[in-house]
Parts: structure tokens; C-alpha cells; sequence
């Protein structure tokens, strides 16, 4: 079977479609070792092609790929539009499979599209000016011609049945996984890098970005009723690049404490953290705080649970079905009941090895072996379908 694979988003590894790409690749090609996996990404020719199969070559051959990430610029929709479909025919692949939201409106070959999310369409503050939301038309449209949309969680699934008007049986769930090196397991380095980030022995966790949706307000709210009672001694600690502007869009973390009434003493910035040193940060949290209105999965809550760590938040979207039992999830603005789970976690010791117990056995529940089974089954189902 040969699998001709949009990888515009193949050099950029800390994005969300970067790491869901590398992941899923690496995992499809070591279930199947007869499957033919063709990178297709632009470069100055109108496509450039690489062969994935991961063994001495491997190396020259993803970085002789140049793939930008210019989000809804007229280069971008030229690739995905033009040069992908003729780079599928070229290639006489089997099937296309565009790993993000933009398949091709007249595809050359039955092409699966992997839909995360719907949020340029669905949160207003995401739209854009008028061209992203003519691209954002323009993908919603082109998904009709695909013959299967996979999707992260049963919450994107209901999304893209309602609001593209897909019938139910063209979408199916195949859930994402943390990357291996989340693991409950001490690095020996693990209290040199918290160190490093200047973090206390006990504390809370906010690890991402600052864009509304993520509801940073409601995490620095939750100090407002948990500082009193466990702030000296269990701080919160947000990490992650501050905004550059205090915004509508990105709100500062500093202006929205002093609105909420937080004692700075109660909350830490660790600022920007490395991808290869979160998992010590998750490890050494009691708890991590993600009050996040809508996620199409929500990585961060999973990479937590995979290092033993539970999880207080919203049970918003596909939340729930990440983290399952493995932690306590509200309505995205009751920050005084989450402060009440956190204080619960951060002082009665049996309740929180119970959560972190349960935090593990969640976490197991995923796997990317499993999501490229499952991957490879729609291929199956694509080139041979049941009667």
C-alpha cells in the first residue's frame, strides 16, 4: 500500500500537526513494514518527495524536506490544492492522507483528512481577517470530497457532524497519546531542571499557552480561594512564554491576578519551558490546572497523567475523555470548586496517590501503536470497503 502524506507541517515538531505527523508516521511504518509512506512537502519545485521507511537513510532524507508554516497564505494553498494532488498522481499513490484540516477540494486519489478540531470556526476570537476565514471556508467545504475524516475525540466527531454537515459513518475517533518519555519514572535530572526553572518542592501546574480559550483567568482564580489555605507551601506555577501584549486574544497572567485579587506570593512564572524538560515539571506537580474552554484533545492533560499526575479542570469538550477518573473536572469558570479539589490533592495524601494511581491506569488508555492500528484500518477500509 502506498500513502502519499501531506507533510507541510513535517519540519515544525513543536506544533500540534508536526508532532501528530512525526508520531503517527513512525509508528505506521513500524506496525507495517511493507507499507510505502511518500512525505510530500514543498520546497522550491512545485513538490518535493521524500520515501519514509526509517532505516540508514532516514535522516538525509526528512531534512532534505524545506516546509514552512505560513498559516492561510496563498503559498500554502497552493501546495495543498495544486501541488499535493499532483504529487499524488505522480506518485500513483493508493491514498492521500492530509494530517490536518485541508484536503484537497478535487482529490486525485480516495484521500482521508485527519480534522483535530474545528476552532477557526466554532470560537469567534479565531477567525481572523477575511482571508482565514475564506480558507476556513474553503477546507470545510473541500472535507466533503474526502472519503474518511479522522478525528481526535468524540467531541471534534460531533463538531464535524453538525457544523460540516458530514454524515457520522465518513468520521471516525482515533485517539492521540503522549510521547514516550512521559512516564512516572524519575530522570536523574529531574530536580536540577526544576531547579533550574526556579520551582519550589510542592506545586500546582499551568503549562501551556495564553490564548483565551485557554481560560488562564480561571487558572489564576483558583489561587484566589487555594492561596490562602496551601499558597506558601504548594504555589502555582504557570509556565510558558508570557505574551508579548496584554490582549483580549492573550491576556496577561499578571494584569488578570491583580483583577482576581491574588496574592503574588501564591503564584510563580517559570517562563518558556523546553519541550525535553516538561516531563519534570509535570512530575514534580501535584496537580496540573486546565480549565481550557475547547480542546480537540488536549495533549497536556494526557502527558500529565502518562508522569502519575492528576489533573483539576473543566469538563469542557473532549477533556473528559482524556482524563476519565484520573482527576476532577468542573465547569470551566468554577475556579472555587477547583481550588477546593486542589487543596483536597495537595494535603489529604491518601486521596492523592489514589488520583495518581488513577492518573497512570488513564494514561494507558492510549497509545500510538493503537492510533496507527487504527490509522492503518482506515486505509484498509478506504481501498477495500464492507458491502
Amino acid at each position: 500500500m502506498r500513502i502519499a502524506l501531506n507533510a507541510w507541517f513535517w519540519r515544525c515538531p513543536t506544533t500540534g500537526s508536526g508532532q501528530y505527523t512525526r508520531r503517527l508516521v513512525e509508528h505506521l511504518v513500524a506496525l507495517e513494514p511493507g507499507l510505502e509512506v511518500m512525505l510530500v512537502g514543498p520546497r522550491e519545485n512545485p513538490f518535493r518527495v521524500s520515501s519514509v521507511r526509517f532505516q540508514d537513510a532516514r535522516r538525509s532524507q526528512l531534512e532534505a524536506l524545506n516546509v514552512e508554516s505560513e498559516a492561510g497564505s496563498l503559498r500554502k494553498v497552493w501546495f495543498e490544492q495544486v501541488a499535493f494532488p499532483r504529487a499524488c498522481r505522480h506518485l500513483h499513490a493508493d491514498i492521500a492522507h492530509v494530517p490536518y484540516w485541508a484536503p484537497p477540494a478535487v482529490p486525485p486519489v480516495p484521500t482521508l483528512v485527519t480534522i483535530h478540531d474545528l476552532i477557526p470556526l466554532l470560537l469567534r476570537e479565531y477567525r481572523g481577517g477575511p482571508l482565514v476565514r475564506l480558507y476556513t471556508a474553503l477546507v470545510g467545504a473541500s472535507a466533503q470530497s474526502a472519503a474518511l475524516v479522522l478525528t481526535d475525540s468524540e467531541a471534534s466527531k460531533r463538531d464535524i457532524v453538525a457544523h460540516l454537515g458530514l454524515p457520522a459513518g465518513r468520521v471516525r475517533v482515533v485517539y492521540l497519546a503522549a510521547d514516550e518519555r512521559y512516564t512516572p519514572t524519575p530522570a536523574p535530572d529531574d530536580a536540577a531542571v526544576r531547579a533550574r526553572y526556579g520551582l519550589p518542592e510542592r506545586y500546582a501546574l499551568y503549562l501551556g499557552s495564553f490564548d483565551v480559550r485557554k481560560n488562564v483567568a480561571a487558572a489564576v482564580s483558583v489561587y484566589r480561594w487555594a492561596g490562602p489555605a496551601i499558597g506558601e507551601k504548594c504555589p502555582l506555577v504557570i509556565a510558558g512564554r508570557l505574551p508579548e501584549r496584554d490582549t483580549s486574544f492573550a491576556p496577561d497572567p499578571r494584569r488578570l491576578m491583580r483583577e482576581k485579587g491574588v496574592d503574588g506570593r501564591f503564584v510563580r512564572f517559570a517562563g518558556f519551558v523546553d519541550e525535553a524538560d516538561k516531563p519534570a515539571l509535570y512530575r514534580g506537580a501535584v496537580a496540573l490546572i486546565f480549565p481550557s474552554r475547547y480542546e480537540g484533545f488536549g495533549l497536556p492533560p494526557l502527558e500529565a497523567l502518562a508522569c502519575g499526575t492528576p489533573v483539576v479542570g473543566s469538563d469542557a469538550t473532549s477533556i473528559p475523555e482524556v482524563v476519565g477518573n484520573a482527576g476532577v473536572l468542573l465547569p470551566p469558570d468554577d475556579a472555587e470548586g477547583m481550588a477546593g479539589a486542589l487543596i483536597q490533592l495537595a494535603t489529604d495524601e491518601d486521596f492523592c496517590g489514589e488520583m495518581g494511581r488513577r492518573a497512570l491506569g488513564q494514561a494507558a488508555c492510549f497509545s500510538w501503536e493503537r492510533a496507527a492500528r487504527e490509522t492503518l484500518a482506515a486505509y484498509r477500509g478506504i481501498l477495500s470497503p464492507e458491502p
